[in-house]
């Protein structure tokens, strides 16, 4: 076996490693694909907004010609400079089921991080701030929202044989049409928007809601900024994950907040077509946006992936209108009659003690390893 670093110029290195996790999961009926030309253009310094300010090496580690094994090593300056910070990235772990190559792929990960001048590393975390991250350690009978990893369950073990440890959790959480939502949520919510002027907008519309996007970016960047791993969004990541979204998405599972002209907060959901993506094996040509439209028609499933509103006026009754709106949203649109509710950091108790108290439960936890390259 030996480690060889992926040249993003080569085609057949580009496909071994984007097409590596397609055959460690081929027979598993619960692993969802991710699209194959999103997949491809990570890898692409002149197609992905992440090589803008930053830079990433890919790993495969190869045997007689066959991959056992790949990984992704990031140099996000961007995260560095913000935080003061000398930490790489890790993303795109996957492997047979062996600690000596796990080892071998993560020693050669290390040796490019400590190449740059960084001195932690840590991950899984992706190249987009809209990625799913970290190991799944716990749900492995449930199929993942669209995007977020699923993993075999030795992978926990072999970072940990590879000298990485637990950094954090993220908990997704199981909603339903039957959620027992106190209806002192929807009194406050209610008196909030009478007393200081809030309002919700569903706009139904994708090109009026693409209009929103450049203040949806700046309320991010407000109310996502404690989270572990943040980094502002630069414009044309933003209009990046804009186009993403919207790809897939049914306007009417967008709220926006406002207080008078200023939008303050937001709720985006969209439809779960992980399905379509297993059927299509993430090829949307030549029949993938069949599958892809089909499902998003006929989906009983929503991912929530993303809560926020600005820090100032958290205090004033604006949470209570962000669960209103999950309620509207879960209420309203009788398609839908189940919501996975994405990834919520271990640390944020409030939320937690909030999905208690609407009668929920995690059902999926994600972790983070870390490691000092010292």
């Amino acid at each position: 076996m030996h480690i060889h670093r992926v040249d993003p110029a080569s085609r057949r290195d580009v496909s071994r490693f984007v097409g590596f996790p397609f055959r460690l999961y081929r027979d598993h009926p619960l692993w969802v694909p991710p699209f194959v030309h999103e997949a491809r253009a990570e890898l692409d310094p002149d197609r992905h907004p992440f090589y803008e300010h930053s830079e990433a090496a890919f790993f495969l580690a190869l045997s007689e010609g066959s991959v056992l094994g790949r990984l992704a090593v990031l140099d996000n300056r961007r995260y560095n400079e913000h935080h003061g910070a000398r930490t790489a990235w890790f993303y795109h772990f996957d492997t047979v089921d062996d600690g000596a190559v796990a080892r071998a792929l993560f020693d050669a990960g290390f040796d490019w991080a400590r190449g740059r001048g960084l001195d932690r590393i840590w991950g899984p975390k992706g190249l987009s701030h809209i990625a799913g991250q970290g190991i799944l350690v716990e749900g492995f009978q449930h199929r993942p929202a669209m995007g977020i990893p699923y993993n075999y369950p030795y992978y926990a073990d072999l970072l940990e044989a590879a000298g990485l440890e637990k950094r954090t959790d993220f908990l997704s959480w199981y909603l339903d049409r039957e959620i027992g939502f106190p209806q002192r949520f929807l009194e406050v919510a209610e008196k909030v928007k009478q007393r200081r002027g809030y309002h919700s907008l569903v706009t139904g519309d994708k090109d009026d809601l693409w209009s929103y996007i450049p203040q949806v970016i700046t309320v991010y960047n407000d109310a996502f900024k404690e989270v572990q791993g943040f980094v502002p969004v630069t414009e044309a990541e933003g209009l990046a994950i804009g186009k993403r979204i919207l790809s897939i998405a049914d306007p009417e599972l967008f709220s926006l907040l406002f207080r008078g002209e200023e939008l303050i907060g937001f709720v985006l959901a969209y439809p779960d077509i992980s399905a379509a993506l297993q059927r299509c094996r993430g090829r949307l040509r030549p029949t993938g946006w069949f599958h892809v439209m089909r499902e998003r028609r006929r989906t009983r499933w929503i991912n929530i992936n993303g809560m926020g509103i600005l820090e100032r006026h958290r205090g004033l009754g604006g949470n209570a209108l962000l669960y209103s709106e999950l309620y509207r949203i879960l209420i309203d649109h009788l398609q839908y009659e189940f919501a996975d509710l994405i990834q919520i950091q271990e640390t944020n108790r409030r939320i937690f003690q909030e999905m208690e108290a609407l009668g929920t439960r995690a059902w999926k936890t994600h972790r983070m390893f870390e490691r000092s390259l010292r």
